[in-house]
C-alpha cells in the first residue's frame, strides 16, 4: 500500500511522519579485489574451510555500466553472510593504502572458543602463514594474519555475555560525543597552529599494552 501524501510504501513511521530505516539484517557480503581466484580459493576454502558458494562473470559492470571484465567470487560463512573477491584477470592486487597502518582496515570472523583459535592457528602456521595471537582484547581474543590478496583477517573468540555487552553499550554515545566535542577542539587548534600531532583518546581502556611497550629493551 502506498501513502498518498508522499508517494512511498505506507509502514512504521517516526514522530515526524519520516518513514523508518529498513531494518538490516545481517552482512550480506564483503568484496575485495583478488590477484588470483585460484590462490584465493585454495586459502579460503581449503586452509579455513570456507566454501566456495557462488561465482559471477561478466564484461560489464552492472551498476556503473563500465567495461571492465570480472570473475566475481563468494565463499559463505555459516550465518548465511560471505566473504567475495574480484579477480579483474591481470594478476594485479588491490594496493595498500598509503596514508593507513596494514593493522587498521581489517575483517573479522567470529569462532566459538579460544581453543578454535589455537587450533586454526596451528593449522595456518602449518601452511606458512603468520599469526599473530592469541590476543587479549578482554570482551574477546583474537589471532591476526594476511591473506594472499593482503586482506588482514581476524578471528575471534567472544569472551564477555551479552549481559556485559549490554552494560557496555550504555556509554557508547556517551564516549562518542566527548571524543567528538575534543576533536572539534583539537580541529581549531590545528587550524590555529597549536596542535602539532594527531588527537589522542580521552581514556585508555588498554593501560597494560602501553606498559608492555615502554617495558620493552
Amino acid at each position: 500500500m502506498t501513502s498518498l501524501a508522499t508517494g512511498f510504501p505506507s509502514g512504521p513511521s517516526d514522530l515526524s511522519g519520516t518513514r523508518l530505516a529498513a531494518p538490516i539484517r545481517q552482512l550480506h557480503h564483503f568484496a575485495w579485489r583478488a590477484k588470483d581466484a585460484e590462490e584465493t580459493r585454495h586459502f579460503y576454502e581449503d586452509i579455513l574451510g570456507l566454501p566456495l558458494y557462488h561465482i559471477i562473470q561478466s564484461d560489464y559492470v552492472p551498476s556503473t555500466g563500465e567495461y571492465c571484465p570480472y570473475t566475481h567470487f563468494f565463499f559463505r560463512l555459516q550465518d548465511g553472510s560471505s566473504i567475495a573477491f574480484f579477480d579483474l584477470g591481470n594478476d594485479e592486487a588491490a594496493l595498500p593504502s598509503p596514508n593507513t597502518p596494514l593493522w587498521v582496515n581489517h575483517i573479522s570472523f567470529r569462532v566459538d572458543s579460544v581453543a578454535d583459535l589455537e587450533a586454526t592457528k596451528t593449522r595456518l602456521q602449518a601452511n606458512g602463514i603468520d599469526v599473530i595471537g592469541v590476543t587479549d582484547h578482554h570482551i574477546f581474543q583474537s589471532i591476526y594474519f594476511f591473506d594472499p590478496n593482503g586482506v588482514r583477517l581476524e578471528l575471534t573468540a567472544q569472551q564477555a555475555n551479552e549481559s556485559v555487552m549490554n552494560e557496555e553499550s550504555k556509554t557508547a554515545h556517551a564516549r562518542l560525543a566527548e571524543w567528538t566535542a575534543r576533536k572539534k577542539q583539537w580541529r581549531k587548534d590545528r587550524a590555529a597552529g597549536k596542535a602539532g600531532s594527531a588527537l589522542k583518546p580521552q581514556h585508555n581502556d588498554r593501560p597494560e599494552v602501553a606498559a608492555r611497550a615502554m617495558a620493552r629493551p
